[in-house]
């Protein structure tokens, strides 16, 4: 039985220019033979050819960018060496109207995900909060439409067709609570004066309903609802969702198989890394080729709860307490066990399945997953990568742009840290 865990600033300056890289052009008449020398010697390798006869380079001796620039200039080869430079998007970072905005640590403060500017990269690439993305919600149901007795939450506005592999129809209503919390962190509406902003708010959510009234879901159910949403091409698959840590692949062979299916079809799957404080992520999160999210806290530490492990990918905000870190400089300088709690804010019920506002309480790995299968849609919907990118490059694009956390590069709490809606859009 599969069970999720329920607990009922300004944004960071981009650097000038693209760390590790620099684009260099030789000289008309330079042999293939020359460029190979040149480039061995700068400590530098070829990676791509671009328009007008200049090249991209990566940076492989570890010399800084200006550094390798200035040494490639000095050869009598070379035409020019510059760095890849970053440009800002042409429009001022958005700030929304939402009024629970101003509670989302989460998404805009010291160490949130930087949505303000990743808003305003999103219009400048022509397409606002995801807009064209279909993010798949497997969770205990969304409250995604007003029907009989259920209700549509008021600040989730965009859907695809979804079903009900609990009870076996086409309605997956949401009776807990949790799945209708998820896809706000992935797409409520935002600027529109109303309840608090969604990450990708113009992408529309599949909602499947694998997890009961109670959050608990099986293996079939859960293995059937992957299928469903990669047959109907969705480009993300957030999974919220844990076993216990103690499970082993053997045991749930549908479910990997049926993410095996969903890869091949090139949709990109997240799952939340567990909430046991355990040292080892737990299934699905850890099955090969799905990104494992762990959670950070409001002062940028471990949450107490999440699970760790060399299988974790990245990490986003998941709530909660620090855990009591203190064996690398950046933990002992940020953990702080003893300070309040920060939640994860979001519309879903308050009182009943017909009442909605912004709960406290909510906190978890399960928070932390759809900030990640948020930016995975940002990123197809906008192109940064080309298009239709696979999930191998979608999942790199995350890790190479997070900000590091923790011990310095990838570390079994933070993965390779922090992930950043405004770099993974520039």
């Amino acid at each position: 039985m599969a069970l999720i865990a329920l607990a009922a600033a300004s944004s960071a300056v981009a650097s000038e220019y693209v760390p590790g890289q620099v684009i260099v052009k030789y000289k008309d008449g330079t042999t293939a033979t020359v460029k190979d020398a040149v480039d061995s010697y700068s400590g530098t390798e070829r990676r791509r050819a671009l328009p007008g006869g200049s090249t991209q380079l990566a940076i492989e001796d570890g010399e800084s960018v200006a550094r390798t620039a200035a040494e490639l200039s000095k050869d009598p080869n070379v035409a020019y060496a510059v760095p890849n430079y970053v440009a800002r998007a042409a429009g001022a970072p958005l700030f929304p109207n939402d009024p629970g905005f101003r509670l989302q640590w989460n998404l805009n403060g010291p160490f949130s995900i930087n949505m303000p500017d990743a808003w305003a990269l999103a219009r400048s690439r022509h397409a606002p909060g995801g807009r064209g993305a279909v993010v798949a919600v497997l969770d205990t149901g969304v409250a995604y439409r007003n029907f009989k007795r259920y209700k549509r939450a008021p600040d989730l506005r965009f859907f695809t067709k979804g079903h009900d592999f609990v009870d076996g129809d086409n309605y997956p209503f949401d009776l807990n609570g949790h799945g209708t919390h998820v896809s706000g962190t992935i797409a409520q509406s935002t600027n529109n004066r109303v309840g608090a902003a969604g990450i990708a708010y113009r992408a529309r959510i599949m909602p499947l309903r694998v997890l009961d009234s109670e959050g608990a879901g099986d293996t079939v159910s859960i293995a059937r609802a992957i299928r469903y949403a990669a047959r109907r091409r969705v480009d993300v698959i957030n999974l919220s969702i844990e076993f216990d840590s103690s499970m082993r692949a053997s045991q749930i062979p549908d479910i990997l198989a049926a993410i095996r299916y969903a890869r091949r079809r090139n949709v990109v799957v997240v799952a939340a890394a567990g909430n046991q404080a355990d040292a080892v992520v737990a299934y699905p999160a850890r099955a090969r080729g799905v990104i494992a999210v762990a959670a950070t806290t409001f002062n940028g530490c471990e949450a107490d709860y999440s699970n760790a492990g060399n299988d974790v990918d990245v990490s986003a905000p998941g709530g909660g307490v620090d855990a009591p870190n203190a064996d690398n400089p950046w933990d002992a300088a940020h953990c702080r066990p003893d300070q309040r709690i920060h939640y994860i804010y979001q519309q879903t019920f308050t009182s009943s399945i017909r009442r909605f506002g912004l709960p406290r309480g909510y906190e978890g790995t399960s928070m932390a997953a759809p900030h990640v299968s948020a930016l995975a849609a940002m990123i197809i919907s906008s192109k940064v990568l080309g298009k239709n990118p696979g999930p191998t490059a979608v999942e790199q694009r995350l890790e190479t742009t997070a900000r590091d956390l923790g011990a310095p590069g990838f570390d079994n709490r933070y993965g390779h840290g922090l992930v950043d809606g405004a770099a993974v859009l520039r």
